[in-house]
């Protein structure tokens, strides 16, 4: 065989891979408002820089049912390429290979590029799109699935890793992205779920739609599981490589700068955001975009525990997360979702050297005996330890209330904050002021002979001994109050004053987190 022979078998073959299941299945996963795995790529990654390796991968095992269909490229697309220029390693699920079923040779595919981004310190990502596990392999793809799961968990914190659900993703194929730091899912096309709907209808007699169950809506304001959302691939997409730019190549490095941004308004407008009167509402996102660079806030789990805001922005071109009450819902009270969702960001955030600062406007942790059933300590212990341990240089801005366990967990002085700030406006004390004069003042407000009066006085008169930020600032809880005009240049001078900060930790294999 001569050498233009060689290279035509070679070309010939390049085209049957790259067809995956051939033009019919192609044509069904476009009718279903779906891309294919190769297409998804050419959209995720920068112009002509995708890199494929293992092409010409071939499972042995076909499909039994239909003997005459060939096992072209194990159902999955892997290689590297860049998204704004950096390098990035990721999969992309081939539905239209097998439906996109995993098994071990599909599963090896991935665990070598896997091992690659590690090895190279560059993130990773996963366009899932799959019908679960082969049944045809049986356990062998069981095991499969652990050897992934495997590897998810020893990169965990050493490069970013980001899961897209493009489609079906049930079973042992969730674990995978629950492992990993984000989850973008596709409005009406992707789904996640342990047991799909006929299993819960068959046990629990139950009747739910598959997306009702599990789809994009479902995981991103109910259940927390997913973390953004886009109303087509495109989009979805678009919102991964948006992402990317907030966030360093692994834990060695930092985020690169970018182009300062000018803020989108003059300082004065802050003084017009927060109402004095502790009970009003706001939100707090009005304060965040008045000091942020162009006022670009990038939100993470936008419509999950909307009582709390987490979010990526920058500040004189340094990328920053940011930690606020939202005063909009539920008085911006710290519960069981809330607190899972600060915590597991604030990790996030310090395993990828992201400097943290948090806009305080708590009035404390939501009662009721729902949350203590379920476990408000618990899930509170939780911010407790991830702001403790968290060694980034940590930014506290107290705006208004400041009060109980809820100002502790906040990121106070007491647990690490290198830098706590308090408005004018801020009332840090043990509890709100009519709660405590209510206390104190019990017997005196209950025998007056005008008890509004009175309790009116005495709330005064707490607030003004004790509720106020001066007396925080005496005792060395708050290293200043300030102008909230001066908000955006004291941040950026405390994170240049903090750039070279080292905080040595007890050595031990790792904490004990309260899960």
């Amino acid at each position: 065989m001569s050498i233009e022979e060689k290279l035509d078998k070679l070309a010939a073959l390049r085209v049957a891979f790259r067809r995956g299941g051939g033009a019919g299945r192609i044509k069904r996963q476009h009718d279903n408002g779906k891309l294919t795995a190769r297409e998804r790529i050419e959209f995720l990654l920068d112009e002509d820089s995708f890199v494929e390796t293992d092409a010409f991968i071939k499972g042995e095992t076909g499909d039994f049912t239909k003997p005459d269909v060939e096992n072209l490229g194990e159902g999955v697309v892997t290689g590297f390429g860049t998204i704004n220029g950096r390098l990035v390693y990721l999969f992309s699920q081939d539905f239209t290979v097998f439906g996109g079923a995993l098994g071990e040779l599909h599963s090896k595919k991935i665990c070598k590029v896997m091992d690659l981004a590690v090895r190279n310190g560059a993130p990773f990502i996963g366009l899932n799109d799959s019908g679960g596990a082969r049944i045809q392999e049986g356990v062998n793809a069981l095991s499969a699935y652990g050897d992934i799961f495997y590897r998810n968990t020893l990169a965990s914190g050493v490069i970013p890793q980001i899961s897209v659900i493009m489609g079906p993703c049930a079973g042992g194929a969730v674990y995978s992205p629950a492992i990993t730091d984000f989850v973008f899912m596709v409005d009406q096309t992707s789904q996640m779920f342990i047991t799909g709907p006929q299993v819960i209808k068959s046990v629990t007699g139950e009747d739910v739609t598959t997306e009702e169950l599990g789809g994009a809506m479902a995981h991103n304001r109910v259940s927390g599981v997913a973390h953004f959302m886009g109303y087509s691939e495109p989009e979805t997409l678009e919102l991964v490589r948006h992402l990317l730019t907030f966030l360093p190549q692994n834990n060695m490095e930092e985020t690169p700068l970018v182009e300062t941004m000018p803020t989108t308004a003059n300082g004065d407008a802050l003084l017009n955001v927060v109402p004095l009167e502790p009970t009003k509402q706001y939100d707090v996102r009005d304060v965040i975009r008045l000091i942020v660079d162009g006022g670009d806030i990038f939100e993470v789990h936008s419509v999950f525990a909307e009582n709390v805001l987490t979010c990526f922005a920058r500040l004189e071109g340094i990328s920053v997360g940011i930690v606020a009450n939202q005063p909009r819902y539920l008085a911006g009270c710290l519960d069981i979702d809330g607190s899972d969702k600060i915590s597991r960001f604030v990790r996030f955030c310090d395993c990828f050297n992201i400097p943290l600062i948090t806009f305080v406007d708590v009035p404390g942790f939501l009662p009721g005996t729902d949350q203590e059933y379920r476990g408000i300590i618990r899930h509170g212990a939780k911010i407790l330890y991830a702001y403790s341990e968290a060694t980034v240089p940590k930014l506290t801005i107290i705006l208004r209330k400041a009060y109980g366990g809820a100002y502790v967990a906040m990121c106070s002085r007491s647990l690490g904050a290198d830098v706590a700030l308090a408005w004018p406006t801020a009332e840090i004390a043990v509890m709100g002021p009519d709660g405590a004069a209510n206390i104190i003042f019990r017997d005196e407000i209950k025998n007056a002979e005008d008890p509004v009066a009175v309790m009116r006085q005495r709330t005064d008169e707490y607030r003004e001994k004790f509720a106020n930020p001066y007396v925080a600032a005496a005792k060395g809880m708050i290293d200043d109050v300030i102008d909230p005009r001066d908000t955006r240049r004291r941040l950026i001078q405390s994170l240049h004053m903090l750039h070279l900060k080292r905080d040595t930790r007890p050595r031990k294999k790792h904490g004990n987190i309260p899960f």
